[in-house]
């Protein structure tokens, strides 16, 4: 199993060059083909526009902004494949970046995005969880503060749930290759419906018929400090991935996630690998 096509989001935020280096890096490390999306936002017209202002100037202001965000993106894509030996392809869509991005990742092995950044962008800040929802594909968000290339120590959150299941399955190509894979597991409980006699085990063993390398930590934690015991181990082992099973649903464009998803994609220092 490997991943064949990798999608990364261009948009034209100031953080787009980091997650470029990592797809980028990853496309290469797996020979996969790099496909750059750009989504060209709609023209939705001001809720304060009441006629003195007229609307054609409105539009044209958008239309530029919308041509110099869609030749800042399309740059940084040209510049992180500069010098590779890449198969690559550029794609642009009209719409909600939410609904373009979610479609295309649905033909790809892997979604490449990007952490909310600090200050508000045209990018929505939910985008990495509505599209990791989406899906039915696994989604990699790179933090706004840059990374390198993830994959040789990784975090893996194992609760014997059903997405975390999943994660683990989608992520196979990372874990086959990390040096080391550290199976974490938080207040788990002996379940004949989900973790066995040794909380984390059966899932070790599991990876390890893979070829994994894999050890197992269990850890105890307030129920509202789940995420923050999940960072503080991905630091304590110098783990430069974590992956997890994301919770929550989507409605009327409200987001509502788990309580350790928020978390740790709020205070992500590192690389985290989502599957619903």
């Amino acid at each position: 199993m490997s991943y064949k096509t990798i999608l990364v989001h261009c948009d034209a935020s100031n953080s787009v060059g980091h997650r470029l280096g990592v797809a980028a890096d990853l496309a290469q490390c797996f020979g996969a083909r790099l496909v750059g999306l750009h989504v060209r936002r709609p023209f939705e017209p001001p809720v304060f526009a009441d006629g003195s202002f007229p609307m054609d100037d409105f539009f044209k202001a958008h239309e530029e902004g919308v041509k110099v965000d869609e030749a800042e993106a399309s740059a940084a894509f040209a510049k992180a494949i500069k010098g590779r030996e890449l198969a690559t392809e550029w794609r642009l869509a009209d719409g909600y970046a939410e609904n373009e991005v979610a479609v295309h990742a649905r033909y790809a092995d892997l979604v490449v995005l990007g952490q909310a950044e600090p200050d508000p962008t045209a990018t929505p800040s939910d985008l990495p969880e509505t599209v990791a929802l989406a899906t039915g594909r696994p989604a990699l968000v790179v933090p706004h503060i840059g990374a390198e290339r993830p994959g040789k120590v990784v975090l893996l959150c194992w609760n014997a749930s059903r997405e975390a299941a999943r994660a683990a399955s989608d992520a196979l190509p990372f874990l086959t290759a990390a040096d080391q894979v550290i199976v974490l597991t938080v207040n788990p409980t002996a379940s004949a419906k989900g973790h066995g006699a040794e909380p984390g085990a059966d899932a070790a063993a599991w990876l390890a018929r893979h070829g994994v390398k894999v050890t197992v930590q269990r850890d105890v934690a307030m129920d509202a400090d789940v995420g923050g015991v999940i960072l503080s181990r991905a630091a304590d082992h110098g783990a430069d991935l974590i992956v997890m099973g994301i919770y929550g649903h989507s409605r009327l464009r409200e987001m509502v996630l788990g309580g350790a998803s928020r978390t740790l994609l709020g205070g992500m220092t590192v690389p985290v690998f989502m599957s619903h």
